[in-house]
């Protein structure tokens, strides 16, 4: 049974009269006619009683209009919110994006880009950075938003997931202070005693990060952190509360580092320059998220 079936019969039960009902249909009387047989025939029953003033319906026919044209209506209404569904997701723009920067960078640069560019719904999915780059190598995501430095070797191969520098950020070294506003903790320890240091699991991206530079070496005098987390804004009340020294995102600190509740621990030249960057897979996306991504400048050479 066909759609158009019932739009012909129900123009026919509406005009009694084959010749309009096919006008109105946009088709010859003869393949009109053919139309309305072949619905009697899948029905299994007669429609309508033709005669030489006209169609009208029978008693079957008078039971089949009763939900033929409710069917109709719901088919296109259904065909209607389907297409509106399928517009909005073709223009959906969809992210995995690292928990820090999900509420560090995101935000503020999703409404930079509002206010310059007319998207559709921005679908936004946060994990560690094993999470992300699951997402967007399986295809459940157009892009991957995440940290990056120069010199970790750690990132997605740059052929098959081309990358754009989209901001900046850096780690600093920070210990929570005591009620005389003095750290808790030195780089150096204090008297002779080590000071315990807060790492990020294998599965976070700024763990990574910190694995492949030597110089945190000085820091991490243990291969065996106190405490591990994949996100850095778990150990931001811990370092507050004095457990230890750790990396944190100077984009997730910046207010604790005013107010003084956290205090860096090394130099500023010490500091680890950190790149906020928006990944992608090689093969095309929606026009949508192509458009995306012509918004940003060069591909930068190193991924």
């Amino acid at each position: 049974m066909e759609l158009v079936w019932l739009q012909d019969f129900v123009a026919l039960a509406e005009t009694g009269n084959f010749s309009r009902a096919a006008e109105l249909r946009h088709v010859t009387q003869p393949a009109f006619s053919r139309r309305i047989r072949s619905l009697e025939k899948w029905v299994g029953a007669q429609l309508f009683d033709r005669t030489a003033n006209g169609a009208t319906l029978t008693a079957a026919g008078q039971r089949f209009r009763a939900d033929a044209e409710r069917l109709v209506q719901q088919a296109l209404s259904l065909r209607e919110e389907t297409r509106a569904v399928a517009s909005r997701e073709f223009r959906t723009l969809r992210f995995a994006v690292t928990q820090t920067l999900s509420f560090t960078f995101f935000p503020g640069w999703m409404r930079d880009f509002g206010q310059r560019t007319d998207f559709g719904e921005i679908q936004l999915n946060t994990g560690s950075l094993v999470v992300c780059q699951q997402m967007l190598e399986r295809g459940q995501v157009h892009f991957l938003v995440g940290h990056r430095h120069g010199e970790s070797d750690d990132t997605l191969p740059g052929d098959e997931y081309p990358s754009r520098v989209v901001g900046q950020d850096r780690l600093v070294a920070v210990s929570g202070v005591d009620e005389n506003a003095a750290p808790f903790w030195s780089a150096k320890g204090d008297a002779g005693k080590t000071a315990p240091y807060l790492g990020y699991s294998a599965d976070s991206g700024l763990g990574r990060i910190l694995s492949s530079l030597r110089a945190t070496e000085r820091l991490r005098r243990s291969q065996h952190p106190v405490v591990t987390s994949h996100l850095a804004a778990a150990l931001v009340p811990m370092v507050r509360a004095g457990h230890g020294i750790a990396w944190l995102p100077f984009s997730l600190i910046e207010s604790e580092l005013k107010a003084g509740h956290l205090v860096p621990v090394l130099s500023e030249d010490e500091e680890i320059a950190l790149e906020v960057c928006l990944f992608r897979c090689a093969t095309p996306l929606t026009p949508a998220a192509e458009r995306f991504w012509d918004l940003f400048g060069n591909e930068d050479g190193s991924a």
